[in-house]
């Protein structure tokens, strides 16, 4: 009883947190089930919380091989676990209260608007139906299209037909986990596998407001339809981080680790890349063979990371986007941002400078006690192994295993924040909002 009333004491955004508690000791659970493992294989406590954790925040980092750890069996409880991160837990609960036709009130829809990131309770179900509905049908055809293409690299249809469903799922979630224990760089030179996966590696990190409103406009559902602000950022950003992207990672190892490669290897090398560094945490290449300035650089996209209401982390794009157009237009002298005939609303560009600051002290804060508990490691893997933890990538230069307890514990708080957003974990400390009802005298502050 006293449990419940503890429960109910919560905040909506505490309460949020707290089922994603839930959900990785659901999934802990799920994960150590009677033949789960391949017979005879062992799994650490840590190494299998860690697993939990990760698929649950759909980030990839692991410290064990799945291939080799689970069987057919468990390997079809992560596709499912990754369902519960991909989608969010608001709305694995609303799909099944739906199923069972329970009635979705007040408190639930509250959960879920807080779950997505929305502004307001109307039309939440209708979200959740919508998202469900697509993120499922994105992995079926992808799925149903693997196991179709990749049976030339398998002896039989079952072996095709999991690692088909399989590589849609990771991709789909953007989860970065594999079954060939090296990634997809035995398809390095099978540039439809590649661009198949980055298809759903988008699909899944550009949002599902934005992929339901693509929807929308194609199906004529609504007449005079106009996209939302939110989806015209989101888009550009998205493309203009995608094509940034590429192009520096071109630049920086065409005279590296790309020396002598044919010049559409260098392309689909530095595009995939370009894709999975956001969020997708797939590679073709190994990326432990890149220069430093590329692990660097690669870091800041998975610190900037996927859309807001996707299955990705970091600190979002429209965070990004709305910091860098603030920065513009402050430079112009100009109080305000403007853009596509709408002007962005003050407590926006305030939440997005406090998220990029936060999440900035929290990345360092990070390095900097990894570096002492981690001594053999270099600050370059070990920045590359935080941002990819807190952008949910999944990529790593191959440290993982090699952390310390510690180390293993801070990198899945790291991916816990990552999969709940900066701001409901922020909120989660602050506990309940309190209402002042006076303001003090303003002063001007000498600032720069």
């Amino acid at each position: 009883m006293k449990f419940t009333e503890t429960i109910r004491s919560f905040t909506p955004v505490q309460k949020i947190v707290f089922f994603y508690f839930l959900a990785i000791a659901f999934s802990f659970l799920l994960l150590n089930l009677p033949g789960v493992y391949l017979p005879g294989v062992k799994v650490r406590f840590i190494d299998s919380l860690f697993t939990a954790v990760s698929a649950v925040s759909v980030t990839g980092l692991t410290s064990i091989t799945i291939a080799d750890t689970y069987s057919v069996f468990g390997i079809c409880m992560i596709m499912i676990v990754l369902q519960f991160g991909a989608v969010g837990i608001m709305s694995i609960g609303t799909f099944f209260w739906l199923i069972v036709r329970k009635r979705i009130g007040m408190s639930e829809r509250q959960l879920i608007m807080l779950d997505h990131n929305q502004y307001n309770l109307s039309g939440v179900v209708h979200l959740i139906r919508e998202i469900v509905k697509i993120i499922f049908m994105i992995e079926i055809i992808g799925g149903i299209f693997f196991t179709l293409y990749i049976q030339k690299y398998y002896e039989t249809f079952n072996e095709a037909l999991l690692h088909g469903f399989f590589m849609s799922v990771s991709a789909t979630t953007n989860t970065g986990f594999d079954l060939t224990g090296n990634s997809l760089l035995p398809y390095f030179n099978d540039y439809i596998i590649q661009s198949v996966t980055m298809v759903l590696i988008i699909l899944g990190a550009i949002g599902f407001p934005v992929l339901i409103e693509v929807k929308s406009y194609f199906s004529k559902e609504v007449p005079n339809f106009r996209f939302s602000l939110f989806t015209k950022i989101t888009t550009a950003t998205f493309g203009f981080l995608l094509l940034i992207g590429t192009i520096i990672i071109f630049i920086l190892e065409s005279m590296n680790s790309f020396k002598g490669m044919a010049w559409h290897e260098k392309i689909f090398a530095s595009i995939f890349h370009s894709v999975s560094s956001r969020s997708g945490g797939l590679t073709t290449f190994d990326v432990t063979q890149f220069s430093d300035a590329t692990h660097i650089f690669i870091s800041s996209l998975m610190f900037i990371g996927a859309s807001p209401s996707s299955v990705g982390g970091g600190i979002r794009t429209t965070t990004f986007a709305i910091a860098i157009l603030f920065l513009i237009n402050f430079a112009k002298g100009n109080e305000f941002i403007r853009i596509f005939n709408r002007q962005i609303k003050q407590v926006d560009i305030y939440r997005s400078y406090a998220v990029i600051l936060l999440a900035g002290m929290m990345v360092m804060v990070t390095l900097i006690i990894l570096t002492v508990t981690e001594p053999n490691q270099t600050v370059v893997a070990l920045l590359f192994e935080i941002t990819s933890a807190f952008g949910t990538c999944g990529m790593s230069l191959g440290i993982t295993s090699d952390l310390s307890t510690i180390g293993k514990s801070i990198i899945m708080i790291l991916m816990f924040i990552g999969r709940v957003g900066l701001i409901s974990f922020l909120f989660t400390l602050g506990g309940k909002k309190k209402k002042t009802h006076y303001n003090f005298p303003e002063e001007r502050v000498i600032i720069g």
